[in-house]
């Protein structure tokens, strides 16, 4: 939130300064010596030597007829800003959109998709830069690792730390990147770039990794900090562009995964290339457990940077409801031996409903892909269990197959090439936690679990942030799906230490709890109702809600308190998250489509 009062003529004029100096290097002025940022503790004379950044030259014609009106080309054939940048495919798909919405670029949706593909390849991120922050391009809700309280103050109080670490860029880059945000966020020089003059300033901006001594403004620690650990030169850019090239996929992958609130899947993708090496189509069939349902889609895909896909499918037979994914977004990576793509599946308003997905390519080799049971009780004898996979042998008996310790196989009931049913005892004294389920030589790793007893459950997601919509207005919903996680306190007998055994999702029981915040506080009658049985949490209707005081809107924080008793425990097991609900998103200011 923008901060007026006293600040408000300051805030104008350092709109009509900043902005044209801004917007000048915004539009491509030459980035000078591309130097890199001196060392407050360095020799003076040593850290005031510009040390020259070589820029990566663009070669591409049509990049270089849409972009070099603006950014200049030198004689190497690097343009300004662009040869000095690398990012993502979804980075480099907001710089043409702004460059589009505000400097006026011309261009056809085609050449806009053949200058992304160019850039992502040639100015993109290695797998190894991409793989910290790919929970951007998947849109997953994640707790950052941030590395002290300057970058906290300086960068996360607009944005998540993924997005500037989603870029590469030289030291005068990210220089030039301050005064892009000076520009068109004035007010961000005093809410978050520069110390406060006196100590009586409204605020105190903390450096916590510099010593008292160090005098530098918040904005130049974060500068040294992204030019240290995203610069535009790496050892695995390098490696990666002498390696890179177009992946051949086309052929049959096994799909398995796991869908929030749906549970386990397994399945198959058919991928089949086209006349562009880069674009795929696909055919998905997936089958949910328990419960055997089955889902098909169909899609299409492109590979950029070598590894980065990028796809939409849209399934005929997802089911009613919103959580039933009926168009969904694909951001997956493609390993370098192009053997398993990894990545998430999402689709809703905020991109709040996803599955977790692994593809693995099919071969004459059998495969075990997932089981109906998540937990099986010690002492507990007569389980049926259902191991679903691939080409399964069918010359197997019951000492074939191997659950691990504490766990005995005594009967096969049935066997098919995608799935065998059998029933297992598990000992008394089986001690608690992930097991591989393993048919003859073929094992899928913490195929189930095992527990004597469960201590408590951690909700995921642990804290969400949920919308309110479908009023006048008819604003889109923001959901929240819920799930539990049930754990055993470990040798220490205290939860919450490194030594607990995650044991498994369990299928709880869910109920909203009021979080006091306030005197009188009513929040859980009004922001929304959550499934007792999914965890499906559906927010209330967005506007002024005549029952509630002064009219106010249904947003509020509560708890979503999920417990499960399993058979034969004295007490249930409980946990709770904290859930913020919200007004609608109301202004959007990009929508990614990237892939299509």
């Amino acid at each position: 939130m923008a901060w007026f009062g006293s600040g408000l003529n300051r805030s104008r004029f350092l709109l009509g300064t900043s902005l044209l100096s801004g917007w000048i290097l915004w539009a491509g002025v030459p980035a000078l010596s591309q130097q890199t940022a001196a060392d407050p503790k360095a020799d003076k004379a040593t850290a005031s030597k510009p040390v020259v950044v070589e820029g990566i030259p663009v070669t591409d014609s049509l990049t270089i007829q849409k972009c070099s009106v603006c950014h200049s080309r030198d004689e190497k054939g690097n343009l300004t800003r662009i040869s000095w940048i690398r990012t993502t495919p979804e980075g480099w798909e907001e710089a043409i959109k702004r460059m589009v919405r505000l400097r006026g670029v011309s261009m056809e949706p085609d050449e806009a998709r053949k200058i992304l593909f160019y850039l992502s390849n040639q100015h993109g991120l290695a797998p190894e830069e991409a793989s910290p922050v790919q929970y951007m391009a998947e849109q997953r809700m994640v707790d950052e690792k941030v590395p002290n309280d300057t970058i906290v103050h300086t960068c996360k109080s607009c944005h998540a730390l993924g997005k500037p670490l989603s870029w590469r860029r030289s030291p005068d880059e990210w220089k030039i990147l301050t005064d892009l945000h000076i520009a068109l966020y004035p007010d961000v020089m005093y809410q978050a770039f520069e110390r406060p003059a006196t100590a009586a300033s409204w605020f105190v901006v903390p450096i916590s990794d510099a010593s008292p001594e160090d005098k530098r403004s918040p904005v130049d620690v974060a500068v040294e900090y992204f030019s240290k650990n995203a610069p535009l030169h790496t050892p695995e850019w390098e490696k990666w562009r002498a390696a890179m090239q177009a992946p051949k996929l086309a052929g049959r992958w096994l799909v398995s995964g796991r869908d929030p609130g749906k549970g386990n899947f397994f399945g198959e993708m058919v991928i089949e290339g086209t006349d562009t090496p880069e674009r795929f189509s696909t055919r998905t069939t997936l089958t949910f457990v328990p419960g055997n349902q089955v889902v098909n889609a169909k899609g299409s895909a492109i590979i950029y940077t070598g590894y980065a896909w990028r796809g939409r499918s849209k399934s005929e037979d997802a089911g009613a409801g919103p959580d039933a994914p009926a168009n969904r977004r694909e951001v997956m990576m493609v390993s370098r031996d192009r053997s398993r793509i990894n990545g998430r599946w999402f689709w809703g308003a905020y991109s709040e409903f996803g599955m977790n997905v692994t593809l693995r390519r099919a071969t004459d080799s059998p495969v075990v892909l997932a089981t109906d049971t998540q937990l099986l009780a010690a002492g507990s004898p007569n389980n049926q269990l259902q191991i679903y996979g691939d080409n399964l042998p069918q010359d197997i008996a019951a000492a074939d197959v191997d659950l691990g310790p504490g766990l005995s196989v005594t009967k096969i009931v049935s066997k098919e090439a995608g799935r065998i049913v059998v029933v297992a005892d598990v000992a008394k004294e089986a001690l608690p936690g992930a097991r591989d389920v393993a048919v003859k030589n073929y094992v899928l790793p913490a195929g189930l679990s095992v527990y004597d007893h469960i201590d408590y459950l951690k909700v995921l997601p642990e804290t969400p942030l949920a919308r309110l919509g479908g009023g006048a207005a008819a604003h889109v919903k923001g959901y929240v799906q819920f799930e539990a996680m049930a754990y055993s306190n470990g040798a220490d007998g205290v939860p919450g230490t490194e030594d607990d055994i995650e044991l498994g999702f369990v299928p709880a029981e869910w109920k909203l709890e009021e979080f006091v915040a306030s005197y009188g506080d009513d929040d859980v009658n009004f922001v929304g109702t959550i499934d007792p049985k999914s965890g499906l949490f559906t927010p209330a209707l967005e506007g002024p809600s005549p029952k509630r005081q002064f009219s106010r809107n249904n947003y509020g924080d509560v708890w979503a308190q999920a417990t499960y008793k399993p058979a034969g425990a004295a007490k249930p097991a409980t946990g709770r998250s904290y859930l913020v609900v919200t007004v609608p998103n109301y202004m959007q200011w990009d929508q990614p489509e990237v892939g299509q």
